[in-house]
């Protein structure tokens, strides 16, 4: 019997088998059908002994994937990895930092011998090397630490898990499942999670990824987090309850941040790359035992050294601008003062002051300086300077006029700003555009903006400022 059908009959069969299914879900009756398919032939021609292994992959998943646990799972062990990166990164940090301003004697000796005037001489320390010197300190022992980290559940099969629970939500979001392991990988760097987004088959959702993912805060972000909500939301209570107020607060401005990647998201797939969210079949790896050693070299070599080059040859410039700024005068007035007073309506508007939004503008070559530079700028150091302690930098922010609304706006934006200079870069190399560029840095920046002045009106409405 001729069972062969023309093409017009196998478009009407389909058409018809969409509208009884529904198009989305043709293409997981499809595999479903494959998979159960080969299951039944495998089960009759593999013969099996009696001892059966019981299959811990399946036992695994059936807990990790789940709808009841499978989101608690996930969120506490990367809470797990941001506290054991934070926590871990302080001490090399501390030490690194004493290492590298340490040398600044030697160098300013150096100089010195040479015979290089003052102006050069101050240029290249207090500018030059100090910022450099400021953003190796900061982002070399969390990158170190998160990266072989985050390689580890990757060799370990679990991001896969990770892309699996989040693939609905990021399909309603108009996104690509695949969207999910670049989130989280931009937690620990924005430009490496942009590297990241190659993963994403299709050029459009490849741009979504690209433009959304400066909403997962990186960790050059969670050190203001931290000390502000310590200082001032920690102490609005008791001090047994202080650290556990200050990291509630962080992690409730983390998920606002990334229900922000959501609804943007779904916003640009519905505006500017309009379109329909490709589908994909993700096969879930079988769980392995991480190869260590090969982990570390991978993450240390081709994340952590790669990206804080980049960063390196950012800060390096600006800190000459920075420096340059806070030291010459015109009719005695610093152009950075200048600068602060006339951001002075916009900051107050949003929450904050001229001279915060200045540091931010300033800060753009890496997020770990924005503090420091703020520091300057109160403190008239001319150079980047360091608050000594936690009670010090209270008290200094307390004196230019802080309140708890003031932190919580800095925070909010920090989380909603323009890209780092290091990630600009890294979109402008994978887009090889100059639009998608400055939409990468627009678009968080007009939420950031928006939430704070919403912030500051809700607030200025329950009268509680």
């Amino acid at each position: 019997m001729n069972t062969r059908f023309k093409p017009e009959q196998i478009l009407e069969r389909a058409d018809g088998i969409a509208a009884h299914l529904g198009r989305e879900n043709i293409r997981d009756s499809i595999v479903t059908a494959l998979y159960s398919r080969a299951e039944s032939i495998a089960a009759r021609v593999v013969k099996q002994g009696t001892a059966r292994q019981p299959d811990w992959d399946r036992k695994l998943d059936n807990i990790i994937t789940s709808k009841l646990l499978g989101y608690p799972l996930m969120l506490a062990l990367l809470g797990i990895i941001f506290w054991i990166t934070i926590s871990a990164a302080n001490i090399p940090s501390q030490l690194l930092a004493r290492l590298l301003f340490g040398l600044e004697d030697l160098l300013s000796a150096l100089l010195i011998t040479a015979g290089a005037p003052v102006w050069l001489h101050d240029l290249l320390l207090q500018g030059l090397y100090r910022t450099m010197a400021w953003v190796v300190s900061v982002m070399l022992p969390p990158m170190a630490i998160f990266f072989p980290l985050f390689t580890l559940l990757e060799d370990l099969g679990y991001l896969p898990r990770v892309a699996f629970n989040l693939d609905n939500l990021f399909k309603k979001a108009g996104a690509h499942g695949k969207q999910a392991l670049t989130m989280c990988m931009g937690f620990g760097c924005n430009a490496a999670g942009v590297i990241s987004c190659r993963i994403v088959d299709s050029p459009r959702e490849r741009l979504i990824a690209i433009l959304t993912n400066n909403f997962s805060p990186c960790n050059g972000r969670f050190p203001t987090l931290i000390a502000l909500a310590t200082i001032f939301m920690g102490g609005l209570v008791t001090s047994a309850y202080r650290s556990l107020t200050a990291a509630t607060v962080v992690v409730g401005t983390i998920l606002l941040s990334i229900a922000m990647m959501f609804f943007t998201s779904w916003l640009l797939s519905r505006t500017i790359l309009k379109g329909v969210p490709s589908l994909f079949t993700l096969e879930l790896p079988p769980y392995r035992c991480p190869r260590v050693l090969q982990v570390l070299v991978r993450s240390l070599l081709d994340r952590t050294i790669f990206v804080l080059a980049r960063a390196v040859i950012v800060a390096a410039p600006a800190g000459i601008i920075i420096w340059i700024l806070a030291n010459i005068e015109f009719n005695n007035l610093k152009p950075l003062n200048f600068l602060a007073g006339w951001l002075q309506p916009l900051g107050m508007a949003i929450g904050m002051d001229g001279y915060i939004l200045l540091a931010f503008i300033l800060g753009l070559p890496a997020n770990e300086i924005v503090l420091p530079i703020l520091l300057m700028c109160y403190l008239s150091t001319c150079t980047l300077t360091e608050a000594g302690s936690l009670a010090d930098l209270s008290t200094l922010l307390i004196q230019n006029g802080w309140t708890w609304l003031t932190a919580f706006c800095v925070m909010l934006f920090s989380l909603m700003h323009w890209p780092c200079g290091t990630t600009l870069l890294t979109i402008f190399k994978e887009t090889r555009s100059l639009k998608w560029t400055l939409l990468a840095a627009v678009i968080p920046t007009i939420c950031g903006v928006a939430v704070c002045f919403l912030f500051k009106q809700i607030a200025a409405l329950l009268e509680v400022i």
